[in-house]
């Protein structure tokens, strides 16, 4: 079995950019969002490239428990690697401080919950882990690459007077109010890899390549791989950056290859 190429899907969003380079051509559009996917069944994980040029909504997802008994859904646990932050660029992960469940409502309907938000600096190749329950908001100015369980439930609590519904009922029966704790530590595998992120969901990791390699995927299960830097080769395709490939279970041995340099991102389920 071969890998076989991702479709992307671009979403036009108020809050995103038309500069998409050097992973896309502009089409002079705001695209925010950039997602991944297949032309047959659903992938296990939804993966996105994510484009900012202002903040998104304050917002937290619910856990798998809870999102079965009110939206039919699985909940929603995520990860945030970061490939550009202008300067000054943050991520929003918790707050600052331990408040009550109707102390966070009244911030969210007054404003205030934005300057309580553990606003975090953020530098290209940094990671941030949001558990469901986490409540989170991306920065002006950034691109990231997102993973996450395969569900789109979403709890606004704050959206800078834009005229979108805010779901505080149910943010206020999911919130976490513990101590987020900010970037993650990688952790080298070997070979040019090291793990971003790791939880009951998905494994993250990346891949340097320099050179040409053999890789073999685990037969037992499935992986996507998605270029974030530079360009070469994978299973005899040219690739660059914004390309994703999916490796079902039993796909075979392949080559990798690169004089430049690149650098992708693994995504799977344990």
């Amino acid at each position: 079995m071969k890998p076989v190429a991702m479709s992307k899907t671009f979403l036009e969003k108020v809050w995103g950019t038309p500069d998409l380079a050097p992973w896309y051509e502009s089409g002079g559009q705001k695209i925010g969002e950039v997602w991944f996917g297949t032309e047959g069944e659903p992938l296990p994980l939804l993966m996105k490239l994510i484009f900012t040029s202002e903040h998104l909504s304050v917002q937290v997802h619910p856990n798998d428990e809870y999102a079965a008994k009110h939206e039919h859904s699985r909940g929603k646990t995520e990860m945030w690697h970061v490939l550009r932050a202008e300067p000054g660029a943050a991520l929003a992960c918790g707050l600052t401080k331990r408040i009550t469940p109707a102390e966070l409502r009244e911030l969210s309907l007054s404003g205030e919950i934005e300057a309580l938000l553990n606003w975090v600096p953020v530098k290209p190749g940094d990671t941030v882990f949001i558990p469901a329950g986490t409540i989170h908001a991306i920065g002006a100015g950034i691109v990231l690459c997102e993973v996450q369980q395969q569900s789109d439930v979403t709890y606004r609590l704050y959206d800078y007077g834009r005229p979108r519904e805010l779901h505080l009922d149910k943010a206020m029966d999911v919130s976490s109010l513990e101590p987020h704790p900010g970037i993650l530590s990688p952790v080298e595998l070997g070979r040019g890899e090291i793990r971003l992120a790791a939880c009951e969901y998905f494994n993250v990791d990346a891949l340097t390549v320099n050179t040409a390699r053999q890789y073999t995927p685990d037969p037992s299960r499935w992986q996507a791989l998605i270029v974030l830097e530079g360009s070469g080769h994978l299973d005899g395709h040219t690739v660059k950056a914004g390309d994703g490939f999916y490796l079902p279970p039993a796909t075979d041995p392949f080559e990798l290859a690169s004089s430049g340099g690149m650098r992708l991102l693994r995504a799977s389920v344990p």
